[in-house]
């Protein structure tokens, strides 16, 4: 049963089921040996990757028949035909002793601009996080943004090489709604010589890859989110970067489908980095707990800082079970926008967690040692404490280049 897509929005105060249903697998053998079971008894059988092809060809046949999609790497899969149905299907799985976990499958949406982003167009957070003064460039270093897509023919990108899939049903990598253009650029622009534009990329050599796992309208169902995660990894990228989420609710624990992600990545030498959010608004004294999936302990859940070094007043802290882990600028934000137009200022969490991608990329040139946990630890251990800020908001402090 199709869904209709919502609009995404940077104030949703509670989660939106897609109408599928996520099936978390015993990890020996449960999803194969669910795929056997389910393509003896649905009408669409379901597919698996990645016997069916690759990743991305799995993702877009199952959307064109409405059928399940299945991920064996991550034991988890995504069963369609709407609430009742799927939740009928589960339940079966579950009775024949395949299912540890299940629950509704929600939109993930691009964590854009508050409405009272800051308008400024400067270049701040390069010089703040000392990215401008520094030797390394983040060549060698593989960085996924995972996102809107990108403008592949925008001048700061058009002539560096970059790997790119879509994970967006019907849709090309093509960046329409621009969200994801402006965190690749921040990521690993490469302006032409002669640009007159202030330098606004952090890691201009890094090798950058690209998943289109939010639509044209800045959302994306989860089960895209994580076939981009899967695809990141095998293409071998040290580093993902993930400006998308939903809120949480003040005692909702960590989602333990992206920790069990996240680990398996951290493990394999790849380090997961999220927005933590910008539900919150502290001019009211409100402050919204971490967005899922940044709250997930094996996320490097990412703060947004203003350029007088104060917690920016939408950014999501860390109140109930999630936690801030580091802070990078995030307010008046200049970087990459999708032709014509070309450049933007923008503001939120979505803009402070690629600085912290570009930075964890030229540690990991500085020293090939610094992969993983280790390269975790390193950006926790080198930040810098923020004055006057709580731990809560903005965890070790901002993110400092080697």
């Amino acid at each position: 049963m199709a869904v209709e897509e919502p609009m995404a929005s940077p104030l949703i105060m509670a989660p939106q089921p897609t109408g599928r249903r996520l099936v978390m697998f015993d990890k020996d053998g449960g999803a194969r040996e669910a795929f056997k079971l389910l393509n003896s008894m649905l009408d669409v059988p379901p597919f698996i990757a990645p016997e069916y092809g690759s990743l991305v060809d799995t993702v877009a046949a199952a959307a064109e028949l409405d059928a399940s999609v299945i991920l064996p790497r991550f034991s988890v899969a995504a069963i369609s035909g709407g609430p009742e149905a799927s939740a009928s299907i589960a339940q079966m799985l579950q009775v024949e002793g395949l299912v540890v976990d299940t629950r509704p499958e929600f939109w993930m949406f691009a964590l854009g601009v508050p409405p009272w982003a800051d308008d400024q167009t400067r270049t701040w957070g390069l010089s703040a996080t000392g990215a401008d003064l520094s030797s390394y460039t983040g060549a060698g270093v593989k960085i996924a943004v995972l996102d809107t897509g990108i403008d592949l023919s925008h001048p700061d990108f058009a002539f560096r090489p970059i790997t790119y899939a879509s994970f967006v049903p019907g849709e090309s990598v093509d960046d329409i709604q621009g969200h994801g253009t402006h965190c690749a650029g921040s990521v690993a622009a490469r302006p032409l010589p002669g640009v007159t534009e202030p330098r606004y990329t952090v890691a201009m050599d890094a090798e950058l890859f690209v998943a289109k796992v939010l639509n044209n309208r800045g959302a994306g169902r989860e089960l895209d989110v994580i076939a981009g995660i899967e695809w990141a990894l095998d293409n071998g990228c040290d580093i993902i970067s993930m400006s998308l989420g939903r809120t949480t609710g003040p005692q909702e624990p960590f989602d333990p489908l992206y920790e069990d992600i996240a680990a398996q990545a951290l493990e394999a030498g790849c380090l997961i980095i999220a927005a933590a959010g910008n539900d919150s608004d502290r001019r009211y004294r409100y402050v919204a707990p971490v967005s899922s999936p940044a709250n997930a302990p094996s996320i490097m859940a990412v703060a947004a800082i203003e350029a007088d070094g104060r917690v920016a007043p939408y950014s999501n802290g860390g109140m109930g079970t999630g936690r801030i882990d580091v802070a990078a600028p995030g307010s008046g934000v200049f970087s990459s926008v999708p032709r014509p137009q070309l450049f933007r200022t923008l503001s939120g969490t979505s803009m402070a967690a690629p600085h912290v991608a570009g930075i964890a990329a030229l540690w990991a040139e500085s020293n090939p040692t610094l992969r993983g946990q280790r390269l975790w630890d390193q950006l926790v251990a080198s930040a810098s404490p923020l004055a006057g800020q709580s731990g809560i908001d903005v965890g070790k402090g901002l993110v400092k280049a080697p």
